[in-house]
């Protein structure tokens, strides 16, 4: 193994991208074999990034969700095609907008622009493969009467039942669209589970995994401890200090689809986990290594993968919250390799065929060539890392 190339790749993005600090973790059958840190991770750039800095890793969070919904099918208290109505009734009647098309920035709808009912139900894989027609508006008017009817203190459940008032996007099962849909899988897993969402995920899969360090609501006395991050104007190439995660609507939510902060090393536990087949390296099995391979299989259409892709991940569909790599010409890595990234630039590989995990942490939201340009090279580099002796 030689991954000078990808060092000298890392130590180049403050000066090529303006990404003020990094740290990527390479792990391959529970062993890390390559860990490299660089840049500030504090405002005033006084704080060299760190092993003890926390992030928001946003959108990545949606990993761990997808885990705990395919242990809730394992254990037979749920299934991939059951319609989502039967454990969330608010969900059983809902409305779509009618020839419905894409725009940016969004242009906020209400309920009296959803004029269609749905003809197709919502099922379980259709929330995890975000096929469901669901959007992404955390702004609505639902949300925000549930945000001042309790004073800031609603509850996943509660933010749920508000996320079914948000009208439909698409009659579900008709397109793919990123949405709030893994939001809704942390309503489906308390309900089934019998627990708060966070307290299922620490029964069932961090405490097995020894992923201590891992929260949906920041404890007072860590947040000193949460890596400087930034915002990159879309329109300007602006970057600014950007504090806080929008994504947690209240101090009482558990964002299943953005609420996670941890560490690169704690999260790691959980990518090792599943590229080893759903076996982390406590011992702990927390899936069947057929469940990890269900979470890394296509879902969408043709049709469905090029509005996925839009542009960029060339050669991957969309498996059960996961990217896939389905075309080995795009990559250095494998077919099956799948992960997901996060909303502010973290970004995680899982390799069940050569058991390889790689979580690249940033902290810069907006910025659109992480995805387009950095996580590819980053990949790539760790390949052709592997491939040199």
């Amino acid at each position: 193994m030689n991954f000078e190339r990808l060092t000298a790749y890392l130590n180049g993005l403050k000066e090529s991208y303006g990404v003020p600090g990094v740290d990527v973790k390479v792990m391959r059958n529970h062993e890390t074999v390559y860990r490299h840190m660089c840049g500030s991770s504090s405002y005033d750039g006084k704080r060299a990034v760190s092993e003890h800095d926390l992030y928001d890793i946003y959108s990545m969070s949606k990993i761990a969700t997808m885990t705990a919904v395919m242990q809730c099918v394992e254990r037979g208290l749920v299934a991939l095609d059951d319609e989502v109505s039967k454990y969330l009734p608010e969900y059983a009647e809902m409305y779509y907008v009618p020839d419905f098309k894409f725009e940016w920035p969004p242009k906020p709808l209400t309920q009296a622009d959803a004029t269609e009912k749905a003809t197709n139900p919502i099922r379980i894989w259709n929330l995890m493969s975000m096929t469901a027609g669901l959007g992404y508006d955390t702004a609505s008017e639902s949300i925000r009467e549930v945000q001042e009817k309790t004073g800031g203190e609603g509850s996943t459940r509660e933010f749920v039942r508000a996320i079914a008032k948000n009208p439909l996007l698409y009659n579900p099962n008709t397109h793919y669209l990123y949405s709030l849909a893994h939001d809704v899988l942390a309503g489906v897993v308390e309900v089934v589970s019998g627990m708060r969402f966070g307290e299922y995920m620490r029964k069932n899969i961090f405490d097995p995994l020894g992923m201590k360090e891992i929260w949906y609501q920041v404890p007072e006395e860590e947040k000193g401890r949460l890596a400087a991050q930034y915002a990159l104007d879309f329109m300007t190439g602006e970057m600014t200090e950007k504090e806080g995660n929008t994504y947690r609507l209240s101090k009482n939510y558990e964002s299943g689809g953005a609420g996670v902060c941890t560490s690169v090393d704690e999260y790691s536990k959980l990518l090792d986990a599943l590229a080893c087949n759903g076996v982390g390296a406590t011992g702990a099995r927390i899936l069947s290594e057929a469940s990890v391979r269900e979470m890394g299989t296509n879902r969408l259409s043709p049709e469905q993968i090029l509005e996925f892709q839009q542009g960029m991940r060339l050669g991957y569909g969309y498996g059960l919250g996961v990217r896939v790599l389905i075309d080995g010409r795009y990559s250095k890595s494998p077919v099956g390799e799948f992960g997901w990234d996060g909303a502010a630039g973290a970004y995680a590989l899982i390799d069940p065929v050569n058991h390889i995990s790689v979580y690249y942490g940033q902290q810069v939201l907006g910025m659109v060539k992480s995805y387009a340009e950095i996580h590819p090279a980053v990949r790539d580099l760790v390949y052709e890392g592997f491939a040199e002796g």
